[in-house]
């Protein structure tokens, strides 16, 4: 199995201050995770592009692009709500992580690689089609579904979100398209507050309680995502890969472990075979607590990039 590993050296410089648990040592545990397990070297590595403004504005709308060039500052910080701010390099950043995620598209559709994972920040699943909030400038996984649409021509693609977070922007920017199916996990009540009273045919959200844990989560999925998904029978799956569910990260209170990446990885390829030609793209979303970020992140890679393998049941 080819893998892209796809991200970029601006992504790093993205800094929205000391204390903020979106910070750029995400990405660097990430790849030092892949060197120490000696998994970076069976990658295809590809630097991400700068996504044009014809790519955004599919997903956003034309005044909130300009108004982020507007608002990138020359120097310190500028905040766009209570969690989200921009520092000089935020802007490059972004517009290399929704390249990214074009990237690995354009290169999974053309058969260049298996599927992909982008590793980049901001993250985007919370950016909606004219607002940033919640770490997120642009929808980076949005900007790649709909060049999957218009410039590749595909009817059916899914969105499947396992971050601890309700993908608000990505529901918002989809909710009325009938070519997109969003599967999401989350846990609720929690920011950003929406998504258990919105499910429809295809917006497939399944809140969580406080503390539940893989097992639940686990049957969440096999009941809800994988039934949906049967019927829907996707083109292609993009994944908003988030690992804050995990039992480590203090962000929220699910309780995740590692296997259970593993397993929704596994998942996601068995339906990606079934109905796709195995192709996937993931990006990263959340997961705070670099040491579990680390882990999951790479187990999460590494099971991309594995040889295909059969289905596995819920149970832990």
């Amino acid at each position: 199995m080819q893998t892209a590993y796809i991200t970029h050296p601006d992504c790093l410089k993205h800094d929205m201050g000391m204390a903020h648990p979106e910070c750029p040592q995400r990405l660097i545990v990430i790849e030092n995770e892949l060197k120490t397990t000696g998994l970076l070297a069976q990658l295809q590595r590809y630097e991400a592009p700068l996504a044009t403004t014809e790519q955004l504005a599919r997903v956003h709308t034309q005044e909130y692009i300009e108004s982020i060039r507007q608002a990138a500052p020359a120097a310190g910080l500028i905040a766009l709500d209570a969690d989200t701010a921009m520092n000089p390099f935020s802007l490059s950043a972004a517009l290399h992580a929704a390249g990214a995620v074009v990237l690995a598209t354009d290169l999974v559709l053309a058969g260049t690689v298996n599927n992909a994972f982008c590793a980049v920040r901001p993250p985007g699943h919370h950016a909606e089609s004219d607002r940033a909030m919640g770490f997120c400038l642009f929808n980076n996984v949005a900007v790649g579904v709909a060049h999957a649409i218009e410039q590749h021509h595909l009817q059916r693609v899914a969105i499947l979100d396992f971050d601890v977070h309700h993908g608000n922007g990505s529901e918002e920017i989809f909710r009325d398209n009938p070519h997109v199916m969003l599967c999401s996990t989350f846990q609720h009540p929690f920011y950003p507050y929406s998504g258990a009273n919105s499910a429809t045919e295809r917006m497939i959200n399944v809140p969580l309680p406080r503390g539940c844990n893989g097992a639940a989560f686990r049957q969440a999925v096999t009941d809800h995502w994988l039934p949906a998904l049967d019927r829907f029978k996707p083109e292609m799956i993009f994944v908003s890969a988030g690992f804050d569910a995990h039992r480590d990260d203090d962000m929220a209170q699910l309780q995740l472990e590692d296997e259970d990446y593993v397993w929704i990885t596994r998942q996601i390829k068995v339906i990606a075979d079934q109905y796709t030609h195995g192709r996937i793209v993931s990006a990263l979303e959340g997961g705070y607590d670099l040491k579990a970020l680390a882990r999951c992140a790479v187990a999460h890679i590494q099971a991309l990039q594995a040889k295909n393998i059969p289905s596995v049941s819920a149970n832990r």
